[in-house]
């Protein structure tokens, strides 16, 4: 996301700031291994794309997250890229580690709205275009879930889509450290839903994370990377 217009005035500090905060050093205090995975089935593209077409009943488990930051509200929108390999894998960024606002985080591709952006799904494709290059002619967009709001006031829509995988993309290195891919049947296992809370000054924050090995590498994706992925397993598994 790009950076914000004015200032951030801190209330409670965001966890990103607190003294040696370390999301991969939080306890964790429940793993939902009683939870049923989405079968596989239900992960193809033409499944996907009726899941959307005909949306079922259900509740998002994560909308809101406790504000720690005095700002303006702030549209944007978010790229849930699926990536049509062999095996359905999810396009996600780890953040450069100068960015003003969740530097060094796993996040999907997307940003604030800019006035010329006709609907969330255009802020997301120009968002994803600016900072990984991806084209709009490789991407289908299904549609999209609840909005998501983050504690710095983000009102965030993530937008689903399905993506061709012989895309060309190239990270704009000002705000992509790196750029790897994730099995959607990894995201939408709950067995892999870590539970994570902390108190700090009498505040208690909660929140999931979803660490993956790539080789020598561990992703932690936790917070509204993590919650966003939440609420799209509760989609696909009503």
């Amino acid at each position: 996301m790009k950076p914000p217009i004015s200032p951030v005035s801190s209330i409670i500090p965001p966890l990103s700031t607190l003294p040696d905060f370390d999301p991969r050093k939080v306890p964790v205090v429940g793993v939902d291994t009683h939870l049923a995975a989405v079968p596989l089935a239900a992960q193809t593209p033409e499944a996907l794309r009726l899941r959307f077409a005909h949306p079922p009943q259900w509740e998002p488990e994560v909308v809101l997250e406790r504000k720690f930051a005095q700002r303006e509200p702030a549209h944007a929108s978010v790229l849930l890229a699926i990536v049509l390999r062999e095996q359905p894998m999810v396009l996600l960024t780890e953040r450069t580690a100068h960015l003003s606002t969740h530097s060094g985080q796993i996040a999907f591709p997307g940003g604030r709205a800019d006035p010329e952006d006709a609907t969330p799904a255009d802020t997301a494709l120009r968002e994803a275009f600016e900072e990984v290059g991806l084209e709009r002619q490789y991407v289908e967009v299904l549609g999209s879930l609840p909005i998501y709001v983050t504690g710095t006031s983000f009102i965030i829509t993530p937008v689903v889509a399905l993506v061709q995988p012989d895309c060309v993309l190239t990270p704009n290195p000002y705000e992509v450290a790196d750029l790897f891919e994730v099995p959607l049947a990894f995201l939408l296992d709950p067995a892999n839903h870590q539970r994570h809370r902390l108190e700090w000054e009498g505040v208690a924050r909660e929140w999931f994370s979803m660490p993956y090995q790539d080789g020598e590498k561990n992703h932690h994706i936790w917070g509204a990377t993590a919650g966003m992925l939440r609420n799209f397993y509760r989609f696909m598994q009503a």
